[in-house]
């Protein structure tokens, strides 16, 4: 493989996909390990969409020749700090999706961040031992759905054409 900034973005895409397919599968999987299958092909797409965003920062970094070009991690990367330094309408345009909460590009990165988060137990009501039948629940934190594959999907094909806009306005300079 060439030794370009664009093909890592363009393998971790790619390798989204492939991790999108076996989440399909194992969705429609009737095995006994078919629930863990797919929480691994979730999490799997997820690094895959990280690592591409990752790259995309570090092609748009590498074209620019900013000095964090070699940051391993996308957050490094999308701060005010480096837009102050350079103005660059490719960071620009990602540090303002990454910014508004309900934005894929901000869903994602929150996403990513959560896979690093330990597991957090239910709560569970509390019981009143005078009061047997009534129990106090705390409706303040809703249950957390995990990622479809159609949201994965979804989030694949923002950040796909985002890179191919991005490298089409990278080649005109």
């Amino acid at each position: 493989m060439a030794q370009e900034l664009y093909t890592r973005t363009n393998q971790k895409i790619y390798f989204a996909g492939l991790a999108l397919e076996a989440l399909g599968k194992a969705q429609e999987s009737r095995a006994m390990n078919a629930q863990a299958l797919t929480q691994a092909e979730r999490e799997s797409a997820l690094f895959h969409l990280y690592g591409a965003l990752l790259g995309l920062c570090h092609e748009i970094a590498g074209f620019y020749r900013l000095p964090q070009a070699g940051a391993p991690r996308v957050e490094l990367l999308l701060t005010a700090e480096v837009l102050e330094a350079v103005a660059i309408p490719e960071m620009a345009e990602l540090i303002e999706l990454a910014r508004q909460p309900e934005t894929w590009l901000s869903h994602l990165l929150s996403a990513y961040a959560n896979l690093f988060r330990p597991p957090v137990a239910a709560k569970k009501p509390k019981t009143d031992v005078t009061q047997p039948l009534i129990q106090a629940v705390s409706l303040d934190e809703p249950e957390v759905e995990p990622l479809s594959r159609e949201e994965l999907e979804l989030w694949r094909q923002n950040l796909k054409s985002l890179t191919v806009r991005f490298r089409e306005g990278l080649s005109e300079c």
